[in-house]
């Protein structure tokens, strides 16, 4: 029998691996070396005892996580008390100008009826004087509205 010179032939002789087998042995090698890894990667994590649980605590920046000093906690009372005591005067200034415009309404109508009595030449000091007061009194109202309004 004679064998036909082949190069696998060649090869088989020598001891080496067929050329077309190479690229094949190659990645079979490839992947069991893979799954070996993978496989003492497996134990490796099965065998370490399990961690105790995650406690997730926020991270909040430090000026909220912490109670405000001494000078800060003066400065917010202070703060509260100028705004109850603007509330407070503000409701005072309003029952004051409810208890003149009251007032202001009820000389007016004593300004007419007394206007209403005198003769159309004359008229009387006691008008005059009235019409004084009812503008005194208007300019007075005028000016606690702005003070309420304004906010200072």
């Amino acid at each position: 029998m004679r064998f036909r010179h082949s190069k696998e032939k060649e090869e088989a002789q020598l001891g080496a691996r067929p050329a077309r087998w190479s690229s094949e042995f190659r990645w079979a090698r490839a992947f069991v070396c893979l799954t070996f890894l993978a496989t003492l990667a497996g134990i490796a994590l099965n065998s370490q005892q399990p961690a105790a649980p995650r406690v997730i605590q926020p991270t909040l920046p430090p000026a909220i996580n912490s109670f405000p000093d001494p000078r800060d906690q003066l400065e917010m009372r202070q703060e509260q008390n100028k705004k109850q005591n603007f509330e407070a005067a503000n409701a005072e200034r309003k029952k004051q100008i409810a208890d003149d415009s009251v007032r202001l309404l009820k000389l007016a109508a004593d300004l007419k009826a007394e206007v209403d009595k005198t003769t159309k030449d004359m008229l009387s000091l006691k008008v005059i004087r009235r019409a004084d007061e009812i503008e005194k009194l208007a300019h007075d109202v005028k000016e606690k509205m702005k003070l309420s309004v304004e906010g200072n």
